[in-house]
């Protein structure tokens, strides 16, 4: 079976040997060696300055909000994991969407301004595939309008933007460790940010608001990673660059020999590439279906990322129709993308495809 992509697991004796520490030392969480190491090790390799761990990305996304003190209204996208949403609404928050750029499909910042009210408070943009937004334009909206701007990177690692990394901008970057991510961690998640007042608030969010053994100074939750999820990290740190040679051998393959009549993702010419993702977009929804369907006969299973667009959720009021974000969910397929994937079934994903069109 050929999924939308497969969890890179390391060499399993390299793992073990994490494994055996954990053991011996008996520390499990409560920002153990290996925590510690491998916060130290990501800030070293993505070049940023305050990384801290958590269990997920999601929670990464409400501490986020929390930090910050948001209230009422977040203009986000529509096009989007569910996360991105339901971690505004769970937080007490109303997303106002904006709609995204046809052809990036990140949010378009034209469209932030017409949504922005008395009660807006942030900005929570999406690298979207691991495609920058325009981080300039929508910087600029916000200083203009006193909002703060947290992105939501789930995509994005390792990606640079002018030659520093996107985890760098905006107030705060959360980003995603899941298993499905390129890098990860099994579960977990990561939030960066520059300022060091707020570092120290977030590292306190994350544990209770515990200082130390009997002092508590403000109101947090239980965020921690633990052991055994840094440990995974480490390890696939580790071989981060044959991950990303074998998705780059895929990327490239899809890129020389899919039908150019396939709509692709215009890129950010600013932003250098993860291969995370490799999304298309069909003509109608029609064919993308049939597309599935044959695939699907022959064990492989892409994905609709993302579908349905978020404006349509039933737990969402009065949300505005937004037109270009349910067109383009309702036609795009992201392939199979991973670094083992044999060149034999990307000749026969691409031949199911081509034939298709």
């Amino acid at each position: 079976m050929i999924n939308v992509t497969k969890a890179y697991l390391p060499d399993i004796t390299s793992y073990k040997n994490y494994i055996d520490k954990i053991f011996n030392s008996g520390w499990l969480t409560n920002n153990g060696q290996f925590v510690q190491k491998l916060e130290k090790r990501l800030q070293e390799y993505l070049n940023v300055k305050n990384l801290i761990l958590v269990s997920n990305g999601t929670i990464a996304l409400q501490l986020a909000y929390r930090a910050l003190e948001l209230s009422e209204e977040v203009i986000t996208t529509p096009f989007t994991f569910a996360a991105t949403v339901s971690s505004q609404v769970w937080e007490g928050l109303r997303p106002i969407f904006a709609d995204i750029n046809s052809e990036t499909f990140c949010i378009d910042y034209k469209q932030i301004e017409n949504s922005i009210t008395k009660k807006s408070k942030a900005i929570v943009p999406v690298h979207v595939f691991g495609n920058a937004c325009d981080i300039d334009e929508i910087q600029k909206i916000a200083n203009k309008n006193n909002l703060k701007v947290i992105y939501d990177a789930a995509h994005a690692f390792g990606v640079k933007y002018k030659n520093k990394s996107i985890l760098s901008y905006g107030d705060i970057s959360t980003i995603s460790f899941h298993s499905t991510k390129l890098f990860h961690t099994i579960e977990g998640g990561a939030i960066v940010v520059n300022d060091d007042e707020l570092y120290d608030k977030l590292k306190l969010m994350i544990n209770f608001g515990i200082r130390g053994p009997e002092k508590i100074e403000g109101l947090g939750i239980n965020a921690k990673m633990n052991e055994f999820q840094a440990a995974m990290g480490l390890c696939v740190l580790e071989d981060i660059d044959k991950i990303l040679e074998g998705r780059k051998r895929v990327h490239n393959f899809y890129m020389d020999n899919l039908s150019k009549e396939l709509q692709l993702q215009k890129y950010n010419e600013y932003c250098t590439r993860n291969y995370a993702y490799f999304p298309v977009v069909f003509k109608t929804d029609e064919v993308l279906m049939n597309i599935i369907k044959e695939l699907n006969e022959n064990d492989i299973f892409p994905r609709r990322y993302f579908y349905p667009s978020l404006d349509t959720l039933n737990y969402l009021k009065n949300s505005k129709y937004m037109p270009i974000s349910n067109n383009v969910s309702n036609k795009i397929l992201c392939l199979p993308i991973y670094d083992s994937l044999e060149e034999e079934k990307l000749k026969q994903i691409v031949a199911i495809i081509n034939r298709n069109l």
